[in-house]
């Protein structure tokens, strides 16, 4: 994945994290320029990790991670949007799951190495929405672990901040299934179905049945 073919928001990002680490470490406020250096480091990782592993990403899936990255440690973290914005933990929460969504449905197809005619869609559609809420789920645990061994405030408000995210999480995670449930029955071929799609057509090879 080439650094010269992303979208115009993500250089935005890029150019804002290294313009915020700069500034920041000129003005002796070290905590923010480590975090302007963490999120613009994370947000690097999936094209890393695409290259290594020989992955073309979408740009408006890369996109959307970085976005997300950014919104979560950069705007959530140093800025404290979680604590200025009540909806804002709602959106990241629910974006994350969709995304996991997309993700759990394309790892499911890769399993069936791209046979839609080896399961029914909607079975396909179902193990990655179990997969989705599967990992919101456990990331429910680990802040609870967080609070309790570390003394922490990830959980916000307990319990009732658990159940909203995790009502968010399924409602993301359906999303998410529904999208591949859509590109399986050919009805949708933009949006998030069509953004399965163009990760298909990148990474034939992924999908290609195996000689037994």
């Amino acid at each position: 994945m080439k650094l010269g073919k992303q979208s115009y928001v993500v250089y935005l990002i890029w150019a804002v994290l290294a313009l915020e680490f700069v500034v920041s470490m000129f003005e002796g406020r070290y905590s923010l320029a480590f975090i302007a250096l963490a999120t613009l480091s994370l947000s690097l990782a999936p094209m890393i990790f695409a290259d290594r592993f020989h992955i073309r990403l979408p740009v408006r899936f890369f996109a959307g991670i970085v976005l997300f990255i950014f919104g979560t440690v950069y705007l959530g973290e140093a800025f404290d949007f979680y604590e200025k914005y009540w909806w804002w933990d709602v959106l990241l929460h629910g974006g994350s799951a969709l995304g996991f969504g997309l993700i759990g449905f394309i790892f499911v197809f890769i399993l069936f190495e791209g046979d839609r005619y080896a399961a029914p869609p909607w079975a396909l559609s179902f193990m990655a929405f179990a997969i989705a809420v599967s990992i919101g789920v456990m990331w429910e645990i680990f802040e609870f672990a967080m609070d309790q061994i570390f003394g922490l405030n990830m959980q916000k408000s307990g319990l009732i901040d658990t159940m909203w995210d995790l009502i968010v999480d399924v409602i993301g995670a359906f999303i998410g299934a529904w999208a591949g449930y859509g590109f399986l029955q050919g009805r949708d071929k933009s949006g998030l179905a069509g953004m399965i799609r163009e990760f298909v057509s990148k990474n034939r090879r992924l999908f290609r049945r195996r000689k037994r």
